[in-house]
């Protein structure tokens, strides 16, 4: 889907048009994605369900997902975000639906002392953000210290491809060298996939998450699994359980699993979906391994990019396992 209009000028209408609590907000959400489940998804029958049947454990405890580890990919909401006013209208919604953390991908037009300000005063905390490789050292310390200054936990690099195998040992080593100073900063750095790390052959059969697997130092490089991406990388190698094929990744990896970007797929195309209206078993996956922030995302929101976020936080904060 794309996302052409007005996003400040949407976001300013229906601030004034709303006017709503946190609470009517994700009223409003719910009924919204109800209305989807309806249709054939679930996420009001999976509220219910995780709440019923899979939620409680033998001694009696209902178990979730700690909601002051919820974040969000500011990604998510790029058709929403426009320039600096754009951008605050968005920060301010995203406090009101009770968001303290938020993982950033740029610092939209300001310094990183200027947005840690700012968030400061919604009471928000840039814990992560998505960062390329380095082109030399000097930027590399760039990042860092900007990572530093906003207060972050976790620099993350999002994205790599090549058909190389020598190309992907490259990246591991350099991801090595890079972890090794974020450290000196007290930043923890991973590494975030998606589907083609799975499935491209780079010789021999070997495939590139072999490769990162294999070569990241698991005592300075950890993993942030994009649950979708895990998801349809079962799919895509032909697993009978994509689920199964996701907790795998997880249990598997010699490097820990820190982060999760929570994603789900929609049945009928394949695409990212809002949570809980997809096919994604989150609560089969999470019972299996609990992480340090769950990191809601959907590239292409259902609705719009504020919908999509009060609907993802609304379903992890009910999520039972």
């Amino acid at each position: 889907m794309c996302f052409g209009y007005d996003g400040e000028g949407a976001l300013r209408r229906s601030l004034e048009e709303k006017g709503a609590s946190r609470r009517s907000l994700f009223r409003g959400a719910a009924l919204g994605a109800a209305g989807v489940a309806a249709a054939g998804s679930g996420l009001a029958s999976g509220l219910a369900s995780t709440a019923a049947a899979g939620g409680r454990h033998g001694d009696g405890r209902s178990r979730g997902v700690p909601h002051d580890r919820i974040s969000i990919q500011l990604y998510t909401l790029r058709a929403a975000l426009g320039g600096q006013p754009g951008f605050d209208v968005v920060l301010q919604r995203l406090a009101q639906y009770g968001y303290t953390r938020v993982e950033l991908a740029g610092y939209y037009g300001r310094t990183a002392a200027q947005l840690r300000t700012f968030l400061d005063g919604l009471g928000i905390r840039a814990t992560s953000s998505h960062d390329g490789l380095s082109a030399d050292r000097t930027a590399l310390r760039t990042k860092l210290e900007n990572a530093a200054t906003l207060g972050q936990r976790y620099v993350v690099v999002p994205y790599l491809a090549s058909n190389s195998l020598a190309e992907w040992q490259g990246w591991a080593d350099r991801m090595n060298e890079e972890a090794a100073l974020a450290k000196r900063y007290g930043l923890r750095y991973g590494y975030h996939n998606h589907a083609h790390e799975f499935t491209t052959d780079l010789g021999g059969g070997v495939t590139p998450w072999e490769v990162l697997t294999e070569r990241l130092d698991p005592r300075l490089v950890h993993l942030e699994v994009d649950l979708y991406w895990a998801y349809t990388g079962g799919v895509n190698t032909g697993a009978a359980d994509p689920d199964r094929f996701a907790i795998d990744v997880v249990r598997r990896a010699p490097q820990e699993v820190r982060q999760f970007h929570v994603k789900d797929r929609d049945a009928a195309t394949g695409d990212m979906s809002d949570l809980g209206t997809g096919v994604v078993d989150f609560a089969r996956i999470l019972r299996r391994h609990r992480v340090e922030e769950y990191i809601v995302e959907n590239d292409t929101p259902d609705v719009s990019p504020l919908t999509s976020a009060a609907v993802g936080r609304l379903y992890l904060e009910h999520l039972r396992f």
